[in-house]
């Protein structure tokens, strides 16, 4: 998912893995990157894991967590910006509030929900000797 302030942007989808950075475009917005340069934005889907590294002391004792942290990719409601993450301790942020530089790696994309292949088996029939 890439923010709206990040539309005028070419942009492609995260790979699983991908280590990001995190960077301030010519717009103003923050979004990742795969690196200082912000020409390209790399959008990350909403229930993605990540492990986040470098947060800043401002984030860390605003919400409560440490330098490193898995999170999960989420979408605020309110507020001019809407891509954020949430903590393990259900804490939401912006990734507005982050420094620039915040790294992030693609721990896992979402499960997609696969239906289960009609499981219904007859009964076995009884032996006959």
């Amino acid at each position: 998912m890439c923010d709206y302030s990040l539309e005028a942007y070419l942009s492609r989808p995260a790979e699983e893995g991908e280590k990001l950075t995190l960077e301030r475009f010519p717009s103003g917005s923050q979004g990742f990157t795969t690196g200082p340069s912000c020409d390209l934005a790399v959008c990350v889907p909403a229930e993605t894991h990540l492990l986040l590294e470098g947060i800043g002391e401002t984030v860390r004792q605003a919400c409560g967590v440490g330098a490193v942290e898995e999170v999960v990719m989420t979408r605020l409601e309110g507020g001019p910006y809407k891509d954020a993450v949430r903590f393990s301790n259900g804490t939401e942020i912006s990734l507005q509030r982050f420094d620039r530089g915040l790294t992030a790696v693609i721990v896992a994309f979402p499960q997609t929900r696969i239906e289960p292949a009609d499981a219904a088996v007859a009964p076995a029939e009884p032996e006959y000797v």
